[in-house]
């Protein structure tokens, strides 16, 4: 075979000392036709004058290339694959050869067909200040010591590259909103142009071309903040390619390993703590080589103003009080007054909490629970109704779920109200205890309970006591009627001048 040494041989022996092409063949061992293409300048490289054959599959070709061809009208996850064409060959037609020589086949006539061709794409230079483009993405984290799926928001600049990510438990409205009223002020302003994929939460039906009809409660909000959302067409995410690369960034770089956290607080603020950091590299596609916060530092002066408040982020949801006191949003309950069982409120559903009102009136506010047929209580709400039916305390959930993290005192307490007074008089002497903290706050209640306990005195009144002492109070008693007991309380009794007193113990006479 010719080599390149030998090329560049013929060629030096031709061009600098004058030899023809009938001696360069005697010298050289090669053909006339050969050297000729040499001195034309073509590189020596093997040619195949003709295709190789496939003995093993020019048997079965024309079957796997019908089977393709009817794939191109099937889901395109119900298409044969290289390994099932295998597999059926293998069981339906007696196939002998390897599984690697049919993938070989296969890869290229889909590639003949048509399978996966890439679509050209043109080069886009972003405006400043111009748009942005928003996403929803998964990632785990382990909160509470367990492992969780999360829903990350996330926000990019097109012109920048500077992204904002928060996270979430559902992707609902009212989260989808919130990530919004984080991501503006980090920006310092409204992007005239956010893009957006045809998301539910934003797009009610998407109508021919590029119309859309929107969900009611988004055009109030995008109508707020003054800007126009661009919706890509369906199937077509690479359309906002810029933040789905940032979604896959943020989990890669930012969630690996998984963070440890408490509570979605903490992950937020580690997650912005990260966004920040990122502000401070160079993107390597870019044509200059500012940071990414410089190129943003460019744009933030010509955003959208924010307006003086932020958008009233709030679901409102018509509820009915059952009668376990508990109002049912998103398949999970919050509890209210007893006095409320039967009635129909308005539930003010917010991103992270959820409050219950009766009319204008607040009468409940929870933090927002996510799952299935959690219930978010507050015990005391139910404490008048255990007081009433107190056969029912250890097994009330709402004094199940505050047991365990109640101080000792309170147990201590309760045992010796139920020793000394018996079951229930005790746990009814209790119950009114702990309905203190519903006038005094929690540590105040906690700390007279333990002082009464140190002195021995178990009772309502004794913690009712302390309470009133530290409050700078004293005990208020009110005199008795007149005509209670006739001769009695109706006597006329001078106080006397203790000064008296004094002069006895100096020996004078009084």
């Amino acid at each position: 075979m010719l080599g390149m040494d030998q090329y560049e041989m013929i060629r030096t022996a031709h061009r600098k000392y004058g030899k023809g092409i009938r001696k360069l063949a005697r010298e050289f061992g090669h053909h006339r036709k050969t050297i000729r293409k040499i001195l034309a300048g073509e590189e020596p490289r093997y040619r195949r004058e003709r295709e190789v054959g496939n003995p093993v599959m020019d048997s079965v070709a024309g079957m796997l290339q019908k089977w393709l061809e009817e794939d191109l009208e099937n889901p395109k996850k119900q298409r044969h694959t290289a390994r099932r064409i295998y597999t059926r060959l293998a069981e339906e037609h007696g196939f002998s050869g390897a599984e690697s020589t049919v993938r070989r086949w296969v890869r290229q006539c889909k590639a003949d067909l048509g399978y996966r061709r890439e679509a050209a794409v043109i080069p886009l230079s972003p405006e400043v200040a111009r748009e942005a483009e928003v996403d929803w993405g998964q990632a785990w984290v382990v909160m509470n010591g367990e492992k969780r799926e999360v829903k990350l928001f996330c926000m990019r600049s097109r012109y920048s590259g500077k992204i904002f990510v928060r996270a979430y438990a559902w992707e609902r409205q009212e989260m989808f909103f919130d990530g919004h009223l984080a991501a503006f002020p980090y920006f310092g302003g409204v992007f005239p142009v956010l893009v957006y994929d045809n998301l539910t939460v934003a797009v009610q039906a998407v109508l021919r071309g590029k119309r859309r009809r929107e969900q009611e409660r988004f055009v109030s909000f995008r109508s707020y903040y003054t800007f126009e959302a661009r919706y890509c067409n369906p199937g077509k995410g690479n359309e906002k390619g810029g933040v789905e690369g940032g979604v896959g960034y943020a989990r890669r770089n930012f969630l690996v390993p998984l963070p440890k956290v408490e509570s979605f607080e903490e992950l937020n603020r580690f997650l912005l703590e990260r966004c920040v950091e990122h502000s401070g590299k160079r993107l390597e596609s870019r044509e200059d080589r500012r940071t990414i916060e410089e190129r943003h530092e460019e744009e933030r002066g010509r955003l959208l103003p924010l307006p003086g408040n932020p958008f009233e982020n709030l679901k409102l949801v018509p509820v009915r009080i059952s009668r376990y006191q508990t109002a049912q949003v998103d398949r999970n309950r919050y509890s209210v007054p007893t006095a409320y069982v039967g009635r129909r409120l308005w539930a003010h559903v917010g991103c992270w909490t959820v409050s219950l009102y009766d009319g204008n009136r607040k009468i409940a506010e929870h933090l927002r629970v996510f799952g299935n047929s959690k219930w978010q209580i507050d015990p005391l709400h139910y404490l008048g109704l255990i007081g009433e039916r107190v056969g029912a305390f250890d097994s009330a959930r709402a004094i199940c779920q505050w047991r365990p993290s109640w101080p000792g005192c309170y147990e201590e307490m309760l045992n010796k109200l139920v020793a000394r007074q018996g079951d229930n008089r005790g746990k009814r002497e209790f119950v009114r205890i702990l309905q203190l903290h519903q006038d005094y706050p929690a540590g105040a209640v906690e700390e007279a309970v333990g002082e009464t306990v140190a002195c021995g005195a178990f009772s309502y009144d004794a913690v009712k006591h302390v309470l009133r002492m530290k409050e700078g109070r004293s005990a208020e008693v009110s005199p008795l009627p007149e005509d209670l007991i006739p001769g009695i309380t109706d006597r006329r009794i001078e106080i006397s001048d203790v000064r008296r007193y004094g002069a006895l113990l100096e020996g004078g006479v009084t």
